[in-house]
C-alpha cells in the first residue's frame, strides 16, 4: 500500500513562493499518474495539477502560469512548485495517485500579509 507524506507548506506573503514535496513510501511512484488536490475552508477539495507517468502535466485554470508539478522517480517524490501565491490558494494541499484517491494529512498553504 502507498503512503503519501506531503511537506513544504507555510505562510508566505502574497506575490511568494513555496514549493511542496509528496514522498511515496510502500510503492514506486513512477508507475502512477498523480495528482495534487486542495481544499479550503469552507470549500470542496479541488484538483489543482496532474502529472502522468511520462510527464505531461494539467492544471486548473487559476494556477496556470504560476505552478508547477514536476515528478523525481529516483526520490519517489513529486513537487508542486508554487508562485505569485495569492490569498485564494490559501487551502490544505494533498497528493494523491491520479486514478485512485486517497487523502493523507496534507499540508497547510497560507497566503496572507
Amino acid at each position: 500500500q502507498v503512503q503519501l507524506v506531503e511537506s513544504g507548506g507555510g505562510l508566505v506573503q502574497p506575490g511568494g513562493s513555496l514549493r511542496l514535496s509528496c514522498t511515496a513510501s510502500g510503492s514506486m511512484l513512477s508507475i502512477y499518474s498523480m495528482a495534487w488536490y486542495r481544499q479550503a475552508p469552507g470549500k470542496q477539495r479541488e484538483l489543482v495539477a496532474t502529472i502522468s507517468r511520462g510527464g505531461s502535466t494539467n492544471y486548473r485554470d487559476s494556477v496556470k502560469g504560476r505552478f508547477t508539478m514536476s515528478r523525481e522517480n529516483a526520490k519517489n517524490t513529486v513537487y508542486l512548485q508554487m508562485n505569485n501565491l495569492k490569498p485564494e490558494d490559501t487551502a490544505v494541499y494533498y497528493c494523491t495517485i491520479l486514478e485512485t484517491p486517497s487523502w493523507g494529512e496534507g499540508t497547510q498553504v497560507t497566503v496572507s500579509s
